[in-house]
């Protein structure tokens, strides 16, 4: 499915746009793999942005079957008190992994919440033990927050990124203050804090 020429690699053009501030080689790679140029990148992202900020493109979740078609999954999720919808695609790039629409209550018109990369179904996450399991691109914001309970999250520098603090050893055993670094969801970076 596309909507006038702009589908599936479009939009993981699109992810990796905000990706490139981080990660501008592994980008570069995976630009690569979808058989598409820089130029082709900026022009998905140009589109991309035109397309939301227009009245006549799909608002909510709507925007995003447009593009990628009718979601593999779609369940509830209970969040506190509230439950909301689950909506799921496959990207080829991150077959592990899926992009994720989380969903409002209906009665307040199905608001989007959330929108990131998942671990995708019976996929199962990295083992993540010390610091040097972290590596960029190797997993999500929960298999962080599940392999490091003290993870505390925290709001990025921008609508698309996220940061989580948490401890974890380094390679030697010795704990350390950490800040992960996230973009649609998927690990850039992640930075020890040093005391003082």
């Amino acid at each position: 499915m596309a909507l006038h020429g702009f589908a599936t690699t479009e939009f993981q053009l699109v992810l990796l746009r905000r990706m490139a501030d981080f990660r501008p080689e592994l980008v570069e790679q995976a630009v690569h793999r979808l058989g598409s140029s820089r130029a082709e990148l900026r022009e998905a992202n140009k589109r991309w942005q035109a397309m939301v900020r227009s009245s006549r493109f799909p608002r909510g979740a709507h925007r995003y079957t447009a593009v990628l078609g009718p979601p593999q999954a779609t369940f509830p999720r209970r969040i506190g008190d509230l439950t909301c919808t689950a909506q799921q695609w496959a990207l080829p790039l991150w077959p592990e992994l899926s992009f994720e629409v989380l969903l409002g209550p209906e009665e307040n018109g199905s608001p989007i919440w959330n929108e990131w990369l998942v671990r995708a179904a019976g996929a199962p996450p990295p083992a993540l033990r010390t610091l040097a399991d972290l590596t960029p691109w190797s997993c999500v914001v929960s298999d962080v927050a599940m392999a490091f309970p003290s993870a505390v999250p925290r709001e990025g520098s921008a609508p698309t990124r996220w940061q989580l603090d948490f401890t974890a050893p380094d390679p030697s055993g010795l704990p350390r203050s950490c800040t992960a670094d996230f973009t649609w969801g998927l690990l850039q970076e992640v930075r020890v804090n040093e005391p003082g």
